[in-house]
């Protein structure tokens, strides 16, 4: 499977989606997207978040204060770099997507902190 992940993948994608990296803050092409539409995973297309429930963190990175669906995400507690996170992956496929905080800006009072290079956008028609 790794090998159809990476003909399937741009080297970055690969390495935040297979490998749990992670693209520079404020680099994302995602990052000022305001387009209405979903994001989808950059890997197998499933519909993650909705551009309704996109705001601007300040933290450089796209974020969501919901999912699409709590059936599409994978939360999974995160203990590296010496911090107590919670990192985020497609349900379906496994990737890396990002981290989610208790910091949001809504009533959820959730931040999905997510990967532009995780995401595919398909704006509404």
């Amino acid at each position: 499977m790794k090998d159809e992940w990476k003909d399937k993948l741009t080297p970055e994608q690969y390495h935040v989606l297979r490998e749990k990296g992670t693209e520079l803050p404020f680099s994302g092409a995602l990052l000022n997207n305001k387009g209405e539409g979903v994001y989808r995973c950059a890997a197998c297309h499933t519909p993650l978040f909705s551009s309704k429930t996109k705001f601007d963190s300040g933290s450089g990175w796209p974020s969501f204060w919901d999912s699409v669906d709590e059936s599409k995400v994978n939360l999974i507690p995160d203990n590296s770099l010496g911090m107590e996170r919670t990192e985020v992956q497609c349900a379906n496929c496994g990737g890396h997507l990002g981290h989610l905080f208790n910091d949001g800006p809504t009533a959820t009072g959730q931040r999905y902190c997510i990967n532009s290079l995780s995401l595919d956008f398909e704006e509404k028609k």
